[in-house]
């Protein structure tokens, strides 16, 4: 047999040797660390011992709030700032929801963007009209039935009822937009359209309660209203624009 042909057989053997799997892995020396421990799913023991804490703390922390009067002093902010915090969440509410109908500027990923900004700053606005409510009703200066009944304040009926048909109006839509796949036909989809759009009117009727059912408001106030009034305007002004172009009726 000659040695080229000797040669070659043993690299083929050497081959097979090597792909095949009954060959044993080397074995890891007895006195070697293996890898390190995974760690449990649940975490860290010390969790499940902080998880009942947490809400002790934050009770202990609104008692001591309470007993030095800061409790008070938070109250006093909240009567006048929870409404303005209200209405400027649901003004950014409505710009970004503008905004997530772009199609000129934004792609796809920026308008999903926008929506998630859009459901956030609207969580957060329902939550400052709760707390704006839950506040005016503690301090005496409307009751729960005039809250929760729109136009029977006893003082001031009408701009009373604005702000309770407003957070109705606001409220229904919140839902109606978590629901959204609930609305898939041709004709539910326009009836979600069109209770969608109500939140223009519920914007403008929040902004006449916040403006003259309340005390006089001061100077940032006024600002912070007068630049949302001109953003939602001008945003809004532009959708029209654009709606109008893709239809044809501009050139």
């Amino acid at each position: 047999m000659s040695t080229p042909r000797l040669q070659t057989r043993q690299g083929r053997r050497a081959h097979r040797a090597r792909s095949s799997p009954l060959v044993p892995r080397p074995r890891r020396p007895p006195n070697e660390p293996g890898p390190p421990a995974r760690r449990p799913a649940g975490g860290f023991a010390g969790t499940a011992v902080l998880r009942p804490a947490l809400p002790a703390a934050l009770l202990l922390f609104l008692a001591v709030l309470m007993r030095s009067g800061a409790m008070d002093g938070l109250l006093n902010f909240l009567d006048y700032g929870a409404g303005v915090l209200a209405l400027v969440s649901l003004s950014v509410t409505v710009l970004w929801g503008l905004a997530a109908t772009d199609r000129m500027v934004l792609h796809s990923g920026h308008r999903l963007l926008a929506q998630a900004v859009h459901r956030g700053t609207g969580v957060a606005g329902l939550g400052f009209l709760g707390l704006h409510i839950w506040v005016k009703v503690t301090e005496g200066h409307t009751d729960a039935t005039a809250a929760a009944v729109p136009f029977t304040d006893g003082a001031r009926p009408g701009l009373i009822g604005l702000g309770s048909l407003a957070a109705y109006v606001f409220i229904a839509v919140a839902v109606t937009g978590a629901v959204r796949g609930a609305f898939t036909g041709i004709t539910a989809s326009r009836w979600w359209r069109a209770l969608h759009m109500s939140a223009y009117v519920a914007w403008g009727l929040a902004l006449v309660h916040g403006l003259r059912a309340g005390r006089p408001a001061t100077g940032y106030a006024l600002v912070g209203y007068a630049i949302c009034l001109t953003a939602v305007a001008v945003r809004l002004a532009l959708r029209l624009r654009d709606t109008r172009r893709n239809s044809g009726e501009l050139p």
